[in-house]
């Protein structure tokens, strides 16, 4: 604990040293504008704008990117009038008047959408600012290029991402991420700073993201800043809307796989947002007879998003915003009754403070909920499993801008974890008649702190650094960890971009889980009896714009993994953690090639992934390593949008990936039972060392834009599987024949969805 104290004190002296020098007077020879960005039809603020002074003497140059707040700040600009020149991608550029003779500036920026046509340079107003961000392996998705991609019956965050190169599936209806050879749980999802430990819906076909609510994705797939931690392999950051601030307004889609309903406008100072999402299989089949032979099971889901942000003065904005949703199937068959519910809710309160110009402050506490339970009646005999991780985290940050060339960022994360599981298999409903053999009701709690500080650095004007170092501490485990950061970006030319980058991550959470059952995740902490989870990261790329509006990357990375957890199945007791886990180790590399066209009519890009994903546990396999189950040699994606007018848009998207490993039987054997039956069985061989098929599918989508009752209207078709190339899900072994037979479960064929949306 000593060590972690050390790095407190530094932290809090960073941030001192911020408050003191932003409230310091301003250097008399430089001044410094600041302020927001947003949009005029809605006042939402623009993530990731970029912002210029134009007119500096000698030829120089002076501008900033928007944070997640839309925030920027650009210093050392000597006194005088200027223009401030804003771009953004989608929008008009705006140009302002800049008078900074006497006294700093604070500059709000108002820019208007436009469409983007074919010859817009934006790209290009962008470029000069861009060049001073370290950002690695970072994809930002807005909430118009998600409406763009082909889907099923509506747009879908996960299922967007899995168009990049690096990011793989378990299967086609899955929404589960396999990034650069992280399992799904070793991903940080956030939800407006709320963490979500298992974001999905149908089974894994939907993620609980709904698309009206979302405002931008952040994606980091790997050499992610010394700010974000406790997972070792990505993090997906996840922006939802705060509201229209000008007008109230509602958007309402109706479609063959879900509704939506979405509500916005100005409340006092700022806005609320509210936003609903629902399935109606049930109600369906609700009306359909009942044939108990033949049951229909009764299944739905949910999810309601709501957010309200005001603004006390120029200087402190504060956001509520609480998220739940829940997926329900019930079936009744016979002699068997059961039903199946998983779910989420989360809540979050922010406070952002301007202490000064160069001082931005950001205080958020959240609460996160993550539950399954399945309770059933199997011929009069009960049984009951349900668990649920809850976590209370307060985290805070400062952004301290020490000049020019310096980005400071210092901050605190404290999480309070409340694990729940609770089984009963012992035919009674009756907790009283429970015995230790059949049912366990385990409470456990953890606590963690994470403190960190970063500093990005512009060495040069074409060399930038970025270091920060991470510590960690749970209760539970009684170990602090130290993962320091680093990261290079090295402009060659206007035209290539170099980019490297080295880190240490470590995870004190576990997944008991089975991939075929990924609605039914079942967290645990890291206690004395494992060590935490370790991954070391190194990143190398290359970043390319060989002509106006495209760009080409290539990046290489190589990830070691250390102490990561294997789920045993069928250990049915246990009173420690590392009995319910194989410990082993992994190694995953590969090199991601990314073409991508963004301005013009015709957009899209090309993405390829060459990798390799390994693991070894000295209890399986013989203790030999072996491929992961998502180790996908080659990967491909190919996504294409069409501008046709403005009321037709065309797209279409195409992936192809090496065929999974898998578990083949190499011989069976029998089981002689007293009444002379005898039962069969298989014997596996070497773990995953056969594949299935190559996997690939064609999606395609359309949509018009048209007025209904004279409300502006959208008509979107989609297309799944365009030419019904139905994937094997998994294969199984029928020992009742002789030979044994062996099955192929595939996945969908051709499903075509219409939907329609209105705004009123």
């Amino acid at each position: 604990m000593r060590s972690t104290g050390f790095l407190f004190l530094f932290a809090l002296f960073i941030i001192t040293l911020g408050v003191s020098a932003g409230n310091a007077m301003p250097q008399e020879e430089t001044k410094t504008v600041s302020g927001f960005v947003s949009d005029s039809s809605d006042g939402e603020t623009l993530i990731g704008a970029a912002v210029s002074v134009k007119g500096l003497p000698d030829g120089q140059k002076a501008g900033a990117i928007t944070n997640k707040q839309g925030y920027y700040v650009i210093q050392n600009i000597p006194p005088g009038k200027y223009t401030l020149h804003c771009t953004y991608l989608g929008y008009r550029t705006q140009e302002i008047e800049a008078d900074v003779r006497n006294s700093n500036a604070k500059i709000n920026v108002i820019m208007p959408p436009e469409a983007i046509q074919a010859n817009d340079v934006t790209i290009e107003a962008n470029k000069d600012e861009e060049k001073k961000e370290i950002k690695i392996s970072t994809v930002d998705m807005s909430a118009a290029q998600l409406q763009q991609m082909p889907s099923i019956g509506e747009a879908d965050v996960f299922r967007a991402l899995q168009y990049l190169p690096g990011i793989l599936t378990a299967s086609q209806i899955s929404s589960g991420l396999y990034i650069r050879g992280g399992s799904p749980d070793q991903n940080l999802i956030l939800m407006d700073g709320s963490t979500l430990y298992n974001p999905s819906h149908l089974f894994g076909f939907f993620s609980t993201f709904n698309p009206d609510a979302v405002k931008d994705v952040e994606l980091i797939k790997g050499g992610f800043p010394a700010e974000y931690g406790g997972r070792l392999s990505a993090v997906i950051n996840v922006t939802n809307k705060d509201g229209d601030r000008n007008k109230i307004d509602g958007d309402a889609s109706l479609g063959l796989v879900t509704s939506r309903l979405t509500l916005d406008g100005p409340l006092g100072n700022g806005s609320f947002f509210v936003s609903g999402r629902r399935t109606y299989a049930d109600l369906i089949t609700s009306l359909l007879p009942n044939d108990p032979a033949n049951p229909i099971p009764n299944y739905y889901f949910y999810d309601l998003n709501g957010k309200l942000t005001q603004n006390f003065g120029q200087n402190d904005k504060v956001f509520v915003s609480g998220y739940g949703g829940s997926d329900n199937l019930a079936l009744s068959s016979g002699t068997v009754d059961f039903g199946l519910n998983w779910g989420n809710k989360a809540g979050a309160m922010r406070w952002t403070h301007l202490f000064s110009d160069k001082v931005f402050s950001d205080l958020n506490i959240t609460a996160s909920n993550y539950f399954s339970g399945l309770n059933g009646n199997n011929s009069g005999s009960m049984f009951a499993l349900n668990n649920q991780i809850t976590d209370y985290t307060a985290k805070g940050n400062v952004d301290y801008y020490a000049s020019e060339n310096h980005l400071v960022k210092a901050g605190f994360e404290f999480t309070r974890y409340i694990f729940n599981y609770y089984q009963n298999y012992n035919g009674s409903a009756d907790s009283a008649s429970q015995s230790q053999n059949d049912s366990s009701d385990i409470t456990a709690a953890d606590y963690a702190l994470a403190l960190y500080a970063q500093d990005a650095w512009q060495v040069t004007p074409l060399l930038s650094l970025q270091a920060g170092l991470r510590t960690n501490w749970t209760m539970q485990s009684r170990i602090v960890t130290w993962d320091p950061r680093v990261s290079l970006r090295y402009i060659m030319s206007d035209f290539l971009t170099l980019k490297a980058s080295w880190g240490i991550y470590h995870q004190y959470l576990h997944l008991a889980a089975r991939p075929d059952f990924s609605f039914f995740d079942v967290w645990l902490p890291t206690d004395s009896t494992v060590p935490p989870e370790q991954s070391i990261q190194y990143i190398l790329g290359a970043e390319t714009h060989p002509w106006e509006g495209y760009d080409f990357n290539v990046e290489m990375y190589y990830k070691p993994l250390t102490n990561i957890a294997e789920f045993r199945p069928y250990v049915f007791q246990a009173t420690k953690v590392a009995q319910l886990f194989s410990i082993g180790t992994g190694q995953a590399y590969g090199v991601e090639f990314f073409f991508q066209k963004k301005i013009g009519p015709v957009t899209g890009w090309v993405g390829y992934t060459l990798s390799w994903i390994t693991e070894q546990f000295a209890d399986l396999n013989y203790g030999q390593p072996f491929p992961a189950t998502f180790d996908r040699r080659h990967d491909i994606d190919v996504i294409a949008n069409w501008q046709i007018n403005d009321r037709w848009r065309v797209g279409a998207a195409w992936t192809f990936a090496s065929g999974q490993p898998y578990t083949a039987a190499t011989s069976r054997y029998a089981i002689g039972l007293p009444s002379d039956k005898y039962d069969s069985y298989t014997y596996p061989g070497d773990m995953n060392s056969l594949r299935l098929p190559d996997s690939h599918r064609l999606d395609a989508s359309a949509s018009y834009q048209t007025t209904i009752f004279n409300l502006a209207s959208t008509l979107n078709f989609d297309i799944y599987n365009v030419y019904s190339y139905r994937d094997i899900w998994f294969r199984y072994y029928d020992t009742s024949k002789n030979p044994t037979v062996v099955t192929d479960v595939r996945l969908l064929p051709i499903i075509p969805t219409f939907s329609i949306e209105v705004k009123f």
